[in-house]
């Protein structure tokens, strides 16, 4: 990844969401678990919202099957974290979203973290391609 891709320009898309007293740690900074809540908030909220998931009746649900995150400075309540969220690749049934934590006056990341979904037909539960309304603004976040 070069250090273009480190900055808040390299996400075109952000969504702000504000820490909250129990996702502090005993150490006064966000818990490692809670990152992941992030990284889940920022893709299901574009995905719904631009994508028409249906998350309680549609025929396809997205299964976390790998993720990660590189913890560079803490987060700690009280702070809104601006979510930023790109895509790295998509196939047909799966797709890698990168992610970056940001506090909203800095450029570079607090935390950057990748999630991998795979689209799986609700009733067979096995991999099904994607919705074209997902595929569709999923590949508007594609990395170039």
């Amino acid at each position: 990844m070069t250090a273009a891709h480190e900055r808040r320009s390299a996400y075109p898309r952000f969504v702000s969401i504000p820490t909250r007293w129990m996702d502090n740690d005993v150490y006064g900074h966000i818990n490692n678990v809670v990152y992941y809540a992030y990284f889940d908030t920022v893709i299901n909220e574009y995905l719904i919202r631009e994508g028409g998931l249906d998350i309680h009746g549609g025929p396809v649900v997205g299964y976390c099957v790998e993720s990660g995150c590189r913890y560079h400075r803490p987060l700690a309540f009280p702070e809104t974290i601006d979510a930023g969220l790109r895509v790295a690749q998509l196939g047909n049934s799966s797709v890698r979203y990168e992610i970056g934590l940001f506090r909203p006056d800095e450029e570079k990341p607090a935390a950057q973290g990748f999630f991998v979904h795979v689209f799986v037909d609700r009733a067979k539960n096995k991999p099904a391609a994607m919705p074209e309304g997902i595929r569709a603004c999923l590949e508007r976040l594609l990395l170039k």
